[in-house]
């Protein structure tokens, strides 16, 4: 049986490196130290501080595991090293004109972690993305969205 993997960017995989330093260098210690202290007060059956302290330390031990889990089953792709054959693949950023719209927009395919709107980086399993892969400049792609089909040409691919 095969372990699924799943794509990352590097960029990706640094900011998943540093969130995990964060929790376990900055957040852990610091929540040690809270429920040490709510220790100290006394009576832990009625210490509101204890019980906050240790639902945080749960979340914080869950998150790390989390983080820990995806880093070990990220296959961390840099599009600069794959083979650049003009076609869209993971990682790129390509450039579409919307046939309906006229509006032209950029986007960074991305794993499902890194993906942010606002940062125009979108899934590589969001419905764009699926139509965009393996297609190239010129290309004309649907996309069928909850709002209809919409139609994109693909403008540029930056790797």
């Amino acid at each position: 049986m095969t372990m699924q993997t799943y794509p990352m960017t590097v960029n990706g995989a640094k900011q998943l490196e540093a969130e995990l330093e964060r929790l376990k260098f900055k957040e852990r210690p610091a929540i040690v130290k809270a429920i040490a202290e709510a220790r100290s007060h006394g009576d832990l059956s009625e210490n509101a501080e204890y019980d906050a302290a240790k639902e945080k330390q749960a979340f914080v031990e869950g998150k790390i595991q989390e983080i820990e889990s995806k880093l070990s089953l990220a296959q961390i792709i840099d599009p600069k090293t794959l083979h650049q054959d003009g076609r869209v693949v993971f990682g790129v950023t390509v450039s579409i004109l919307d046939m309906n719209t006229d509006i032209q927009t950029l986007y960074q395919i991305v794993g499902d972690d890194e993906a942010n709107l606002k940062q125009s980086k979108i899934s590589i399993n969001s419905p764009v993305a699926k139509s965009l892969i393996g297609k190239d400049i010129g290309s004309v792609v649907e996309v069928f969205t909850p709002n209809g089909t919409r139609e994109y040409e693909i403008l540029d691919i930056t790797y």
